[in-house]
């Protein structure tokens, strides 16, 4: 793993580290790092096989940056806190999808310094992210379009169905903004069939009516049935023109659509897979935006000492006219003062303010 200039992460695998690290340090290696530099080794590991060093990169893309650096810091509480996730599986292939006799003989990969491997062994009945499956698609950006809403969602298993004007596509990179490994790993098939032969779980994402008996659910429904599954799940998203042919939502188990607007049914194909892919995400370990720990409200003596003051203030400038509604208008301050639950440095500022606006007045006067 390599830290950006940016500060952001570059996961990759290599059978020659220190050689693959010195040629992204010179920007030899275009794309992602040579347009961040300088860069620095901030974790590696060695790895049996070829294999285990491509899923465990797999993974470890798809993990939120808290997670990353759990990691570079050896931190395994923390790795084990962000994610339920915490170990990584064999499985992955650059090659055509695993048959159901290799998913069946699938073992877990325990990362080194972590727990033990009795505590860390992934359940097989834990459901694997779901596949995205684009049947036909048409142009090679909204290949990479997809690309990068699926990797925004910890999504890296894309398989490509007959793509109209071949494959690998030079329009798709570009426009994956750095979702380089979705594209990488992308499987070409001939068929809906083949590419979701080891899926036991289909669904099909369309928004027309079909007049078919397959049975129909929301978003929601279809996260909660991956989520409930131990086996492979699968998403189908039709031609960028016409979506699903009837053909292909056939040999699927359930359809899924989006609520949407009866009188403009028109989504993208990227707008679609982030759609789906955000769904799924809600129930895993990603990263969320910051938040900021709430300030303990100040004391009432703090809150005090700033309506005296803005008070006294008042005074001076003549505000509190006529003189029998001055306790009202009192009241009235102390109740716009009190509702904001001000902290104590909040308090500090405001006062600050009143007293360069007293300041100014006096130096004018």
């Amino acid at each position: 793993m390599l830290r950006c200039a940016d500060g952001s992460y570059y996961v990759g695998h290599s059978d020659d580290l220190t050689a693959r690290v010195a040629q992204h340090r010179s920007g030899e290696v275009e794309g992602y790092t040579s347009s961040r530099l300088p860069v620095e080794l901030v974790w590696s590991q060695e790895f049996t096989t070829r294999d285990e060093a491509l899923e465990a990169e797999r993974r470890i893309k798809g993990w939120s940056r808290a997670k990353k650096e759990a990691l570079i810091a050896g931190d395994w509480e923390g790795v084990q806190a962000l994610s339920r996730k915490l170990f990584l599986r064999y499985g992955a292939s650059t090659g055509s999808a695993p048959t159901q006799d290799q998913r069946n003989e699938e073992r877990p990969l325990v990362l080194s310094s972590g727990p033990s491997e009795a505590e860390g062994r992934v359940s097989k009945e834990q459901s694997p992210p779901p596949v995205i499956v684009l049947v036909r698609p048409q142009l090679g950006q909204n290949i990479g379009k997809a690309a990068r809403a699926m990797l925004n969602f910890g999504l890296t298993e894309m398989r490509l169905v007959a793509p109209r004007d071949g494959w690998p596509n030079p329009e798709a990179g570009p426009a994956a903004s750095g979702a380089d490994v979705v594209l990488e790993r992308a499987q070409v098939f001939d068929s809906v069939a083949e590419a979701i032969a080891d899926c036991g779980q289909v669904f099909a994402s369309t928004v027309r009516k079909r007049d078919v008996m397959t049975p129909v659910v929301g978003p929601e429904e279809m996260a909660s049935a991956i989520r409930a599954t131990s086996g492979r799940s699968a998403i189908l998203f039709g031609p960028e023109r016409s979506g699903l042919a009837t053909e292909d939502v056939v040999l699927a188990s359930h359809i899924v659509t989006v609520p949407i607007n009866p009188e403009f049914g028109s989504l993208n194909l990227a707008q679609a897979v982030i759609l789906l892919a955000y769904e799924w995400s809600r129930g895993e370990s990603l990263a969320q935006p910051t938040q900021f720990e709430q300030e303990p409200r100040a004391p009432q003596s703090d809150l005090e000492g700033l309506i005296g003051h803005f008070e006294d203030a008042l005074e001076a400038s003549g505000y509190f006219h006529p003189p029998e509604r001055t306790q009202a208008t009192k009241n009235t301050i102390r109740t716009i003062l009190t509702k904001p639950g001000w902290s104590t440095r909040e308090i500090k500022a405001v006062r600050g303010m009143i007293r360069s606006l007293v300041e100014e007045r006096r130096s004018r006067g």
